[in-house]
């Protein structure tokens, strides 16, 4: 597993997404110096995105 790190647009410039709704296409640095593609697992394997806005924050 890599641990990702993706670096988030201000809120409001974001489109929302639901439940359910196919993740836009990204690309970000990984812990490896590489950059990871969300279209690299692409019918490979199930993808979980989990985002954890406040993390790292102090508050």
């Amino acid at each position: 597993m890599l641990a990702l790190a993706l670096l988030l647009p201000a809120e409001g410039d974001a489109p929302k997404l639901k439940v359910g709704d196919q993740a836009p296409a990204f690309s970000l640095p990984a812990s490896t110096g590489k950059t990871i593609q969300l279209s690299d697992f692409l019918g490979k394997q199930k993808v979980v995105l989990a985002f954890y806005p406040k993390a790292f924050t102090g508050g």
